[in-house]
């Protein structure tokens, strides 16, 4: 491939989104609309990529953190041609220069690897689409041997060219050869006194460099942003791309329009997920796995044949084979499930390692801790590891079992084959093989009274 050099105009105001936050840091899918169309800039191996930033100031570049960007201020904002100047003295003098724009976040690397064997280093090459509304663009005007002459803004288009139907995207592919002189001839003698990129085309045709169109496999690829709607519109659309993605590779979705997918989802065989889950970050599920509504992941590795009950909420975890998780637990990050582990209902983990077949079953709490194989955690039971100040650990090793609303106050070990009674506080590290219990003396007091709730106005 030619030398090639990316420029993403991404300076827009965005007024229509009634927000504080610059347009292009706006999220879709879990990701900024300017990260999309950076990681997409990104595949297709350029020389130099250059962003044109304005509204926001600093808060674009500081917020991507990218330093091997190339990033170049505009201000103020004088049009798309008068953007792609700021630039320019970044870009190459041979090769070619893709335009992109950073509130424009679904374009596909296929049709712009196509937009780009296209121009080469000669041509202009344009990505045009048709609309049955053209209502808000500019046109794409041919000739009578329909070749391209001219992009007209609709606001300076006759009432003829504005049937025309065939609109500019605004995403072309320059010739660098020529880009350069064709950018310092620019005017603004139109509606909006702006400069405008567009009108490189009749000066490529005045001086016979050839112009093509390709067009996009999907006519959403070329949809920008400018309003809250149209996010939330963009949004449905790239969720429906990825569940038809997952169902062609033999997912199991049971609702295709209920699912968000914020991040990379990769799925083995079989696995089958319910409605409403979130899936963000990177989070792998191996054959088998079966997801239950309304459950978050994040970054997560769930192993072959792992259940994970509705409601449940695991964040940088991996949970290993056959596992049980939930109803509403809570597997937060640093924890790590060997095989056959349950965590059920209102469990919640954190930063700790569980061994093969071990349960926690009932409303417990373990952080900060390492748990044995074959353990039996009780209703209640709470792995105290934090004294205000310092956090320790708990060990429990292997075939430990320990009765309900029991609490463990670390750093303290509980050794293999221990038993603890219920309604215990162990705050000493327990010999194994042994019953050990913390309890106050019961008693029942005869003669005793409940108190009786006095009526209404008797002191």
């Amino acid at each position: 491939m030619s030398k090639l050099n990316i420029v993403i105009l991404a300076a827009g105001l965005g007024k229509r989104m009634h927000s504080a936050l610059p347009k292009v840091l706006h999220p879709l899918a879990g990701k900024s609309l300017l990260g999309h169309v950076l990681d997409t800039a990104r595949a297709l191996s350029p020389q130099r990529v250059c962003v044109v930033y304005g509204h926001g100031g600093e808060a674009v570049p500081r917020a991507i953190g990218d330093e091997s960007l190339t990033w170049v201020q505009q201000s103020p904002q004088l049009g798309t041609g008068h953007a792609l100047m700021q630039a320019l003295p970044h870009l190459d003098n041979t090769g070619m220069t893709l335009v992109l724009y950073g509130d424009v976040p679904l374009t596909g690397i296929e049709t712009l690897k196509g937009l780009i064997a296209m121009a080469g280093e000669k041509n202009l090459a344009l990505l045009t689409v048709e609309l049955a509304d053209p209502a808000g663009y500019g046109r794409i005007v041919r000739d009578e041997r329909e070749a391209i002459v001219a992009i007209v803004e609709e606001k300076d288009a006759s009432k003829s060219q504005r049937q025309i139907r065939e609109i500019n995207t605004g995403i072309m592919v320059i010739p660098n050869q020529h880009l350069h002189g064709w950018l310092h001839k620019l005017g603004n003698n139109n509606a909006q006194k702006e400069y405008y990129l567009t009108d490189i085309v009749a000066m490529a045709v005045k001086d016979g460099v050839k112009v093509d169109a390709a067009h996009p496999a999907h006519a959403w690829e070329t949809i920008g942003v400018n309003s809250k709607t149209q996010l939330a519109e963009l949004e449905r659309i790239h969720q429906n791309e990825c569940a038809k993605k997952l169902l062609n590779q033999g997912v199991t979705l049971a609702d295709m329009t209920r699912i968000d997918i914020r991040g990379r989802l990769d799925c083995g065989r079989d696995v089958e997920i319910d409605i409403n889950c979130i899936f963000e970050g990177h989070v792998q599920l191996d054959d088998g796995v079966k997801v239950g509504a309304h459950s978050i992941l994040r970054n997560v590795k769930v192993a072959a044949g792992a259940a994970i009950a509705p409601f449940s909420l695991i964040e940088s975890a991996e949970i290993g084979k056959n596992c049980r998780i939930g109803p509403y637990a809570r597997i937060r990050p640093g924890t790590t499930l060997a095989s056959d582990v349950h965590i059920g209902n209102f469990v919640e983990v954190k930063n700790s390692s569980i061994a093969a077949g071990s349960k926690a079953n009932h409303l417990s709490y373990i952080g900060d801790s390492v748990v044995g194989k074959n353990v039996n955690i009780g209703a209640g039971t709470i792995t105290c590891n934090y004294d205000g100040a310092n956090k320790y650990q708990t060990i429990i090793e292997d075939d430990v079992f320990v009765g309900s609303d029991t609490q463990l106050v670390a750093p303290v070990r509980v050794a293999q084959g221990s038993t603890i009674g219920a309604g215990s506080t162990i705050t000493k590290d327990t010999p194994p093989e042994t019953l050990t219990l913390s309890r106050a003396k019961q008693m029942s007091i005869d003669g005793w009274k409940r108190p009786v709730k006095k009526p209404k106005g008797e002191k």
